[in-house]
């Protein structure tokens, strides 16, 4: 089992889980019923579960060739592909049935959402716009969040997963600069490979930008109160602090871990200002 959700990176749902949270509450303009809280929840994990029990199936071969990736237990032998393949079934099936228990609506998209879940690992071999792909998966949790609550598209919901596309998009350019060399060896895309390590430095802070521009129209459209604000100051002192790290840190594995715990700290700031400023 320890495995197994190394394997997954389980942690990784502290990524999309705080922001599933956040469009529920702003969809719901307070704390959601309990039970619809439960089954975005249970959404969320088995979604989760099936896109990176996918990735490592269809990424097998070139994990085992990355020397980042080849310790993976897959990529190693060190685990039979049946063993995520089943995850990934697994995952599919609950996401479907929480879908199903939310609305008509969540259960109608549910093809869609689970199409880009499991094929977006395809996407590299083709595009280097699989960094915005890839945010955009991640961006479903907090959009069928807000869809599993209020039953509509809004503006909203539609900022809301904007900003988390380009949030996430901006962190995995960063792991893409690890994998450079090895994505021109391989002919894999990325923005790293495309445009040069520099360019993919600065792609993140443009996409910073455009975060913060989400989420300040975002807070506007939902007449958000002071302690979104807050949440949103605290959003820029970490996007700030993330910037000059970028700048300063040589070291990709070190930055990248630095990278990953401010991303961390962000999203459960966030989540914490804005339950306050509903529900306080």
């Amino acid at each position: 089992m320890r495995r197994f959700f190394e394997e997954i990176k389980i942690e990784h749902t502290l990524f999309a889980l705080p922001f599933a949270y956040v469009g529920a509450l702003l969809a719901q303009g307070g704390l959601p019923p309990l039970r619809t809280l439960a089954w975005i929840t249970l959404a969320v994990l088995g979604a989760r579960t099936a896109a990176m029990a996918a990735n490592r199936v269809l990424d097998a071969r070139l994990d085992a060739k990355n020397p980042r990736t080849q310790h993976r237990a897959l990529a190693s032998g060190r685990m039979h592909p049946r063993v995520l393949v089943i995850a990934a079934v697994l995952g599919l099936l609950v996401l479907t049935l929480s879908a199903a228990e939310l609305n008509p609506l969540c259960l109608a998209l549910v093809p869609v959402g689970a199409a880009a879940l499991v094929l977006y690992p395809l996407v590299k071999r083709f595009t280097w716009g699989v960094h915005f792909l890839l945010g955009a998966v991640d961006a479903l949790a907090p959009l069928g969040a807000w869809l599993g609550v209020s039953g509509r598209f809004q503006l909203g919901a539609i900022l809301l997963f904007a900003a988390v596309t380009v949030w996430v998009a901006g962190f995995d350019i960063l792991y893409a600069l690890e994998d450079r060399d090895f994505d021109l060896r391989e002919r894999l895309h990325s923005i790293p490979a495309r445009f040069g390590e520099p360019s993919g430095r600065r792609f993140l802070e443009a996409l910073h930008v455009l975060l913060i521009v989400a989420l300040v129209w975002l807070g506007v459209e939902v007449a958000a109160r002071p302690l979104y604000w807050v949440g949103v100051v605290a959003a820029v002192a970490l996007l700030g602090y993330e910037l000059v790290i970028v700048r300063r840190q040589r070291d990709l594995v070190l930055l990248n871990a630095a990278i990953f715990n401010a991303n961390m700290a962000f999203s459960v700031i966030f989540l914490v200002t804005t339950a306050a400023s509903l529900v306080l």
